[in-house]
């Protein structure tokens, strides 16, 4: 096996990954190269589509005329719940 030193990781980072593997049970070093593993095992095709993908399809123009008044009428039906 190969051994990798990674130099100047956000404190914040580091907390997290101490976070995570007492969560786990594991050491650091261990929670750190499952992640590692779980980020280079997902396939190129699979992994989360940039948020600019996602802004682009809420300023879309809709495909079918709707009821703005029963839409805002729904969204205060939902919040008096």
């Amino acid at each position: 096996m190969a051994t990798m030193m990674i130099r100047n990781v956000p404190d914040d980072l580091k907390r997290e990954l101490r976070r995570r593997a007492a969560d786990r049970g594991v050491s650091m070093e261990q929670e750190a190269r499952d992640a590692l593993a779980r980020g280079v095992a997902t396939p190129v095709g699979r992994r989360r589509k940039p948020i600019l993908d996602e802004l682009r399809k809420l300023g879309a123009k809709p495909t079918e005329p709707f009821d703005l008044k029963q839409v805002s009428d729904e969204m205060w039906d939902e919040g008096l719940r």
